[in-house]
């Protein structure tokens, strides 16, 4: 069932959005060639704390970490380690906060370093996947489908010699990291439930340079791609007015 949320709680959910949008902004300098993942991860929990909110995903299902680093083949969901990053890598990092009883969950990627020569797809990957999750907002918007959202993602992705991962999916969020409905980053226009005001959820197109086949990590928690390309992802959480979409991570 999709829980459509009061004035009120979308005013709290605004505010912990726009927390967690300054606690990433803050932890984008940090990403650089030498620094070890751990790190970024042990900086996002201090300031999570500093801003009086709580971590979303650590202790999630067992998750052991603050934030899912995700590292060139690794889709989401990797676990900080003691990885170096370096020159080059194709780096998403995922986090959500939990403020005044309501989850807030964004995502982004980049490249590590200075863009080279031979970081071209990369770039245009990451520019891809970018573009992607703005048309999916575009289309969240009162009397349109979930299937019409994942219609758009999938051609376009498609259309840019790229394909989206099936397997997972964006979600809603409130009271609960995941609500209802899942959403598909695929899909048939007209399709699935109908969006209305008053939904927050989730849209996070996940794409893969290769086949969108997924296998597990060995760590047990992230997801890797099947084929070992190169994927990026990149998620906002928005909620729906008369007006259509609104970005709350911003």
């Amino acid at each position: 069932m999709i829980i459509i949320k009061t004035e009120n709680e979308i005013k709290i959910m605004r505010e912990a959005g726009k927390i967690l949008a300054e606690i990433i902004e803050k932890i984008k300098p940090m990403i650089a060639p030498g620094i070890i993942s751990k790190e970024l991860d042990r900086a996002c929990e201090n300031l999570i704390l500093e801003y009086r909110a709580e971590p979303a995903f650590k202790d999630y299902e067992g998750f052991p970490c603050v934030s899912c680093i995700s590292i060139n083949d690794m889709v989401v969901h990797g676990v900080p380690d003691g990885y170096i990053l370096k020159q080059g890598d194709l780096l998403c990092l995922d986090l959500g906060i939990k403020y005044q009883d309501y989850f807030s969950d964004y995502a982004f990627s980049t490249l590590v370093g200075k863009p080279e020569a031979e970081d071209s797809e990369k770039i245009r990957l990451i520019k891809a996947t970018q573009k992607a999750l703005k048309l999916a907002i575009a289309k969240a918007r009162p009397g349109n489908t979930f299937g019409d959202i994942g219609n758009i993602v999938q051609r376009f992705v498609e259309y840019q010699g790229f394909n989206v991962v099936r397997d997972l999916c964006g979600h809603g969020i409130g009271k609960a990291l995941h609500e209802d409905p899942k959403i598909s980053n695929y899909g048939k226009r007209n399709s699935g439930e109908k969006i209305e005001v008053g939904m927050v959820f989730c849209l996070e197109p996940m794409v893969t340079m290769g086949n969108w086949k997924l296998r597990k990590a060995n760590d047990g928690f992230g997801y890797k791609t099947a084929d070992g390309s190169l994927s990026c992802h990149f998620e906002h959480t928005i909620a729906i007015t008369r007006k259509g979409a609104e970005i709350l991570t911003k």
